[in-house]
């Protein structure tokens, strides 16, 4: 048995001893779906870690990190500003800056690999975008941590405003590039993707520096469920696989007008890259939209009220539908495809952002 084998089994071990210790411990302060929800994510990161090996060193990193800031904060919240690896590094906001200075140098590092295609400049990108992804994951776990550290009711996991769910776009969206990255071993891409998650990075720099969006807020009543837990996550999911499709199109039109067409994947792996995409983003659109319906009756007393959030969700949904219907039933590609699905994340930022800010609803949490 070699050293790789001897990890994975210490990993799938400790996606069972983690949980099972979570739900001895605190089972007095969960109900019976977030006892669901803890062991259903062992059992998914033993499973993720079967097909991609690398999520367990990620993982483990992840949580080691965590584990050793909650270790340093001794209870007390206050500690952030007097322990010097948590004032610089791992409390919750210091991690997340991590992420946002390293996503934008991976973006650079990734536009040099692209023209002088050295293989030291991709590896370096990809491993800056290793480090920021692992911070940001870190920071997010964290700030759960501290949540709980301000008081018991404040406590609530981290996916609850538009701080806290760019960020995790920003890690999803970076995770799924970084899976692709590796089954295809290419790594041209990145230049394309790391665009979309630099955008997300810049509003949250906007937001936390001109509007202190960084601070811990209570959640509002209607947040206040356990189906929060798996609806965001199973949105955000379906959010960064749109968006990563988008910027493959991008990348798509251009190699067809022959601009980087040398330096880019060909059209047909670009075409397929794109419905992978897709087709993994409706998929779990169509979840997380099923799900929020079924929260809908338990917090409204209807599963669709044609609330503005709920007809857009519609809207992208009926959108993504179209597009995989013309890709496999009529068997259609090209650029018109292409551009359908960079349309597609416009349509879908209106329906996450757009209506939150514009449209008055029962929805409208995430103001500016």
């Amino acid at each position: 048995m070699n050293l790789k084998q001897v990890f994975n089994y210490l990993f799938i071990f400790s996606m069972v001893i983690l949980p099972t210790f979570g739900l001895i411990k605190f089972h007095e302060y969960m109900d019976y779906y977030e006892m669901f929800i803890l062991a259903a994510t062992g059992i998914t990161f033993i499973l993720i870690n079967k097909y991609w090996q690398n999520f367990s060193y990620l993982v483990s990193t992840i949580l080691i990190f965590s584990f050793i800031s909650i270790f340093l904060y001794e209870g007390n919240l206050l500690t952030s500003e007097k322990q010097f690896a948590l004032k610089y590094f791992l409390s919750s906001q210091s991690a997340i800056m991590w992420m946002c200075s390293l996503y934008p140098l991976s973006l650079l590092m990734y536009w040099f690999y692209l023209f002088k295609k050295n293989p030291f400049l991709g590896n370096f990108a990809s491993n800056l975008t290793w480090i920021a992804t692992v911070m940001g994951f870190v920071g997010l776990l964290v700030r759960w941590f501290e949540s709980y550290l301000i008081s018991i009711d404040v406590g609530h996991i981290p996916v609850s405003n538009l701080y806290e769910v760019f960020v995790l776009f920003c890690l999803i969206t970076a995770l799924l590039h970084l899976y692709y990255e590796e089954k295809m071993n290419r790594k041209e891409l990145g230049a394309f993707i790391l665009i979309i998650i630099n955008i997300a990075v810049g509003f949250i720099l906007w937001y936390t520096f001109s509007k202190g969006a960084d601070e811990i807020q209570p959640l509002v009543p209607a947040l206040q469920s356990y189906w929060m837990k798996i609806h965001v996550p199973a949105n955000f999911i379906g959010y960064g696989a749109f968006a990563i499709a988008a910027m493959i199109s991008i990348a798509y039109l251009l190699a067809d007008k022959g601009i980087l067409k040398s330096r880019l994947p060909s059209l047909v792996i670009l075409d397929d890259l794109t419905y992978k995409a897709i087709a993994i983003g409706f998929i779990f659109f169509t979840i997380a939209t099923i799900l929020g319906a079924v929260w809908a009756a338990e917090a409204w007393g209807g599963y669709w009220s044609w609330d503005p959030k709920e007809t857009w969700a519609l809207i992208v949904w009926l959108n993504y539908a179209g597009w995989l219907h013309l890709r496999l039933v009529k068997g259609l590609r090209g650029p018109l495809l292409a551009w359908w699905s960079i349309i597609g994340l416009l349509i879908t930022t209106f329906a996450f952002l757009g209506v939150n800010l514009f449209l008055s609803g029962l929805h409208s949490y995430g103001e500016l």
